[in-house]
């Protein structure tokens, strides 16, 4: 059921020529982040991987699975027959002998020896039947939220990952930033050195570099802060590099296909819905149990043993057999009750599904919406970022010309600041709806269908 290939949600050739520029300039951008993609770079399939191998909820949903198996194998139990062996020995002060006709028989040894096997078979419960069948649903339904569960953490691994890369850009324009402005104040003071601008000019760049340092302290902080995090997701030290995963091209060339088809098969693929199938099926199980229980209890049991003291019947082995029924004709209405009792826990289990269908439609359609917004952004932020780069570039030049002042010089800079911010949390919020798309289609974050064979 598992599929290795990124499920084609788009179909190809449909990217506009706005957005093949859009990423032509973000991989300019992107440019220090995809250097770093090497063989020492932490890659989102890696880090996946690694979260749940060691990620304790990975581990105890496991173990959850481990346990329904064991409640389904003491289920089967009550189809097997039961066997036992006993022993005993007894050492008396005196022999007890008894002479019938011309045999003697000893009816109390100094040294008793005795065993037993016996065994028991019950042929028919009201409970064993439903219990087996509702054991069986619990483990499909505990497997199901387990694969759910393991999804939800490789999202959120994929969230942070993505987090994580977008600080680290950020940092980045903070650091071009610091560099634009230790060029402007290197410019105004040889200027202010020529006599060819006023002090003024001096100052504002140097607030303007103090500023930009400032900026590039309280990135350094953010990403060490995320990068403890991811490390904390992953159960294992921090990575100090990630490669840039993708799918952040992927979300901006592909075009989605109909809602409703992709709505139908999410409402199939989830596991979480599929959990909740199971789940209604099992409390359905259940109220099988109350009617079962207006039919007798049948039982089967035998017993073989051994004595060395073989009494007035002078026999050492003994064995017998019996059939046993139990019945119920009576219990003050207890079943009744059950049966109601139980119908009425079906019937929510039934509406939790019908709920969880519903739900299932509302996630992806807003997020189609939000993916949607994203690229929208993202075509905006690519715009402004074009724009602060001419506006930085023409005012340095007419600056060294002496046709501009440092102030519009360290605002040209705030802006490309600004622009280069925006068009990186454009960029990777773009990435993170489009996981949330992939979330809400019930694939992982890689774009694969979840392996529900385990």
């Amino acid at each position: 059921m598992a599929h290795t290939h990124r499920r084609p949600l788009y179909p190809k050739g449909g990217a506009t020529r706005s957005s093949r520029t859009a990423v032509g300039l973000l991989l300019l951008i992107l440019m220090p982040a995809l250097a770093l993609a090497q063989s020492d770079a932490l890659s989102l399939d890696s880090a996946i991987r690694l979260a749940l191998q060691n990620n304790e909820r990975a581990l105890a949903a496991d173990q959850r699975v481990a346990a329904a198996d064991s409640r389904l194998t003491k289920a089967r139990a009550y189809f097997l027959p039961t066997l036992t062996l006993n022993g005993n020995y007894t050492r008396r002060p005196f022999e007890v002998p008894l002479t019938i006709g011309n045999q003697q028989v000893i009816v109390q040894a100094y040294n008793a020896l005795s065993w037993s096997a016996n065994f028991s078979m019950i042929l028919f419960d009201s409970h064993s039947v439903p219990t087996l069948l509702g054991a069986g649903a619990d483990l499909a339904t505990e497997q199901l939220n387990t694969v759910d569960a393991k999804r939800k953490l490789a999202f959120e691994v994929g969230n942070a990952f993505l987090t994580t890369l977008s600080v680290d850009q950020v940092l980045q324009a903070s650091q071009r930033r610091l560099e634009f402005a230790k060029q402007s104040l290197d410019a105004a003071k040889a200027r202010y050195a020529g006599g060819l601008v006023s002090v003024n000019d001096v100052t504002r760049a140097e607030l303007e570099y103090a500023t930009a340092e400032t900026g590039v302290v309280q990135g350094q902080g953010q990403v060490e802060t995320t990068f403890l995090q991811l490390g904390f997701l992953l159960n294992a030290p921090p990575p100090s590099k990630l490669a840039v995963p993708d799918l952040l091209l992927t979300a901006v060339e592909e075009k989605r296909s109909a809602q409703d088809k992709l709505i139908a098969e999410a409402q199939t693929r989830r596991p979480d819905v599929q959990a909740l199938r199971f789940r209604s099926k099992s409390t359905h199980t259940a109220t099988i149990e109350s009617t079962l229980k207006w039919f007798p209890t049948l039982s089967l049991t035998g017993r073989y043993s051994y004595t060395n003291e073989a009494g007035l019947t002078g026999r050492n082995f003994n064995w017998n057999a019996g059939l046993s029924m139990s019945w119920t004709i009576f219990d003050g209405f207890a079943r009744n009750g059950e049966y109601s009792e139980r119908l009425a826990v079906a019937y929510q289990a039934d509406l939790d599904l019908q709920a969880g269908l519903r739900k299932v439609e509302v996630d992806v359609r807003t997020a189609l919406v939000s993916l949607d917004n994203q690229r929208a952004v993202l075509k905006q932020s690519t715009v402004a970022y074009d724009v602060a780069v001419r506006n930085a570039a023409e005012t340095s030049e007419l600056y060294r010309q002496g046709l501009s002042s440092a102030l519009q010089v360290a605002d040209a800079n705030v802006r490309l600041f600004e622009a280069s911010v925006a068009l990186v949390q454009a960029r990777y919020g773009l990435g993170i709806a489009y996981l949330n798309l992939e979330a809400a289609l019930g694939l992982d974050p890689l774009g694969k269908e979840p392996n529900l064979e385990n």
